[in-house]
């Protein structure tokens, strides 16, 4: 028996703690409602209701954060500017800081006692209590994992490449649209699924911002403040096989994109 091997079987029985740890819990929380008591909560209109605005709200953040973050991403990988590691710190800060704390600095910001609060008011955009205030929490924790991730696959282009491009005659937009979109794209659908799991599983900022309209994690935690493990235990599961069965989905468009983008 080689070396190498019995490096990866040392490996694989150090490992094994990490994994039960993150597969044994989810396996007990998945198992122990009964059939009857999952099929009860799946007539629930309100849990339906709560499951349905966590997956559209989250998927909603991580269009928008597909429109907002890519061209930030490009700026942190194409460009050397003045500032740019204090920026690239402000993207990850929401991934460092309690998340109870964005939904405090953003109501404090958006609240109608703070003049922008009033000025979005006057234009018509609620924020608290309202799906406006869950989406900006939501994109606000997170559109880090959209940036790094798509700043990271512009980075993989070769320079080079969008250089004899713009020889070539091809001017700025038309080389990005033509040469880096196209080499990017698995990177960008990735960032959009990290960036919309992310969001759907945000509880400390959203209860902050908008305890109504409900979302799923606020659900569970309502239910089992009130009711115990019991009651909340299958919303938990249901979130848990809807948010899987939506990733299989945004999966299987990213393997579509990718080979009609080749």
């Amino acid at each position: 028996m080689s070396k190498t091997d019995n490096m990866g079987r040392l490996f694989m029985v150090f490992s094994l703690p990490v994994i039960l740890l993150l597969t044994v819990p989810l396996i007990k929380m998945t198992t122990g409602p009964s059939p009857a008591m999952l099929w009860e909560t799946l007539g629930d209109k309100d849990v339906l209701l709560a499951i349905g605005r966590s997956l559209g709200l989250s998927l909603t953040a991580g269009l928008l954060a597909f429109a907002l973050g890519t061209p930030l991403s490009y700026l942190l990988a194409r460009k050397v500017f003045p500032g740019k590691k204090i920026i690239e710190g402000i993207v990850d800060l929401p991934v460092m800081i309690p998340h109870p704390v964005v939904g405090i600095a953003i109501l404090s910001l958006a609240g109608r006692t703070h003049p922008f609060g009033r000025f979005l008011s006057s234009m018509g955009i609620e924020i608290m209590g309202t799906r406006t205030g869950i989406v900006t929490v939501l994109i606000f924790v997170g559109i880090p994992f959209y940036v790094n991730t798509v700043k990271a696959g512009f980075e993989s282009v070769p320079v080079r490449l969008e250089y004899a491009s713009r020889t070539l005659g091809a001017g700025t937009f038309e080389t990005f649209r033509r040469v880096t979109l196209p080499l990017t794209w698995r990177h960008m659908v990735l960032g959009i699924i990290m960036c919309t799991a992310r969001a759907i599983s945000e509880f400390g900022a959203v209860v902050i911002v908008a305890y109504h309209p409900m979302t799923a994690p606020v659900m569970i935690y309502e239910r089992f403040t009130a009711y115990g493990l019991k009651y909340s235990q299958p919303v938990a599961v249901w979130l848990i096989i809807l948010s899987l069965l939506l990733f299989i989905v945004l999966r299987m468009m990213s393997k579509s994109a990718v080979q009609y983008h080749r």
